[in-house]
């Protein structure tokens, strides 16, 4: 993960801090990113670091000194940068019953923790879970609708993959939003089906527009949806939860790769009422691409708390969820090709368009052929209208091949990637794909190449841990302790 070296404006914090107090920090290692490295000192008026380096120096630099921090040989590292990660769906996520392999081995265990946790729900409220993961349940598959029958039958009930492309849903859900064998799949996503159409409780990617009823966000083919409403008391909370979730991770900057109308909502509430503490970029949903051009939005909007830096867009699915698209075929079942969001004349013309108005583009793409799109569309892009590094990005980035490392380190493409999602899935990953599966985030050959790279968590995905990405990245070891690949990969 990336960093910074500031403690945050003026307004990060609130009012409360005086900004004429002085702080000295002494006594342990203290890491910069600047030309010394390490110093002995930091000096703080407020909320800045005013000087970084010997302890003498930095006493001068203050004048008064009011406060001091002796660190007793303890270690200060700058603030971490989580690149790809959306705060607000994770605040949410952490509300809803706890649903990860940590907690649920089986679809028994899943319905009996749903149960527990329906009891201190008020009548008819939407009961939902996160985290499950199908291929460590022991009946490896996914929940169907009948199993949340045994939760509830008179209410909502939503259970989110630990992917967030997707979950099941009860009857009563089905029923209320109209899903019946006779619905086709929406553009972008998918019903899950037995073999006579009947919907199974599964809903996948821009399918799950069908739960935020007529007034809610709608993505269609541009992403995942998982922007479900809720009042703006409740939205508050789920900023505040997760925002304390990340400062306490030692993350003090963060990318929220999917932003909508509600997350930008509940942001600039929080930015306005100065609860918003850490920094945040948002990239919009390429579903609002229209809109922001309409608006005149170019380049990036905000302070140095809280800007629209870009727009998140997608190319395929998901390693973790077996979606990411394969022309070929699946190793464990050559009919199974995932998913493109966009043919890639309709994706290269999402780029185009954000590249002209001078946006910065931030595509998911997964699979070697997803990834293969956003390089052609960025190199059509700058060749149309060329820009001094317009630092678009491939998100996740997961089986990049040797040939796209390259073109990424040529046509200046940073790569986003996440070693916590290897340590969780990089099982299932092989399942699905054979020994391609253990080239899994290569870190190490985007490295060796000079290819920029950054990591991030993608919370909920995975918690905001910066010390367990980092730790991921450097043993490639997977929670069932399957190593993937060998040490270039590192």
């Amino acid at each position: 993960m990336s960093t910074h070296t500031t403690t945050g404006s003026s307004t990060s914090l609130g009012t409360t801090v005086d900004p004429d107090r002085t702080l000295l920090v002494a006594g342990g290692t203290i890491h910069t990113h600047g030309p010394d490295g390490r110093v002995e000192a930091l000096a703080i008026r407020g909320e800045r670091i005013v000087h970084a380096g010997t302890t003498a120096d930095a006493r001068a630099a203050l004048g008064r000194v009011d406060a001091e921090v002796d660190l007793a040989g303890r270690t200060v590292l700058p603030g971490f940068t989580d690149a790809h990660s959306h705060p607000v769906m994770y605040g949410q996520n952490l509300a809803w019953a706890d649903l990860r392999p940590e907690v649920v081995g089986d679809i028994d265990t899943l319905v009996d923790t749903l149960t527990r946790f329906a009891a201190d729900l008020r009548p008819g409220t939407p009961l939902r879970g996160f985290g499950y993961e199908h291929r460590r349940l022991a009946e490896g598959r996914h929940p169907y609708a009948s199993d949340l029958d045994r939760v509830a039958t008179d209410r909502e009930v939503y259970v989110m993959n630990a992917s967030g492309h997707g979950g099941v849903v009860n009857t009563y859900t089905l029923n209320k939003y109209g899903i019946t064998a006779g619905l086709p799949d929406p553009a972008g996503g998918r019903i899950g089906r037995f073999a006579d159409g009947t919907p199974n409780g599964e809903l996948w990617d821009g399918a799950c527009d069908l739960l935020t009823g007529p007034d809610g966000v709608k993505i269609t083919n541009h992403g995942p949806n998982f922007h479900l409403d809720d009042p703006e008391d409740v939205m508050r909370g789920h900023l505040l939860r997760a925002q304390e979730t990340y400062l306490a991770a030692g993350v003090t900057t963060v990318g929220d790769a999917q932003v909508s109308r509600r997350e930008l909502e509940a942001y600039l509430r929080g930015r306005d009422s100065g609860a918003l503490r850490m920094r945040v970029s948002a990239y919009l949903t390429s579903a609002l691409l229209d809109t922001a051009l309409e608006l005149g939005l170019t380049r990036t909007l905000g302070d140095d708390l809280f800007r629209v830096q870009g727009i998140k867009l997608y190319a395929d699915g998901t390693l973790g969820g077996w979606t990411a698209y394969f022309p070929d075929g699946y190793a464990h079942d050559c009919c199974h090709h995932g998913q493109l969001y966009h043919d890639p004349a309709e994706y290269a013309d999402l780029v185009l368009r954000a590249h002209r108005a001078g946006l910065q583009t931030a595509t998911h793409a997964q699979s070697p052929y997803a990834i293969g799109m956003v390089l052609d569309a960025v190199e059509k892009a700058q060749a149309d209208t060329p820009r001094p590094d317009p630092r678009h990005r491939v998100e996740h980035c997961g089986l990049p091949t040797d040939d796209e490392i390259a073109r990424m380190r040529d046509l200046g493409v940073h790569a986003c990637l996440q070693p916590q999602h290897h340590l969780r899935t990089g099982d299932g990953t092989i399942t699905a794909l054979g020994e391609l599966g253990h080239r899994y985030n290569p870190s190490g050959l985007l490295a060796a190449a000079g290819t920029s790279f950054a990591f991030s968590s993608d919370a909920p995905v995975a918690p905001p841990a910066p010390f367990e990405a980092v730790a991921a990245a450097a043993s490639r070891r997977t929670v069932l302790g399957t190593v993937l690949g060998g040490p270039e990969l590192r």
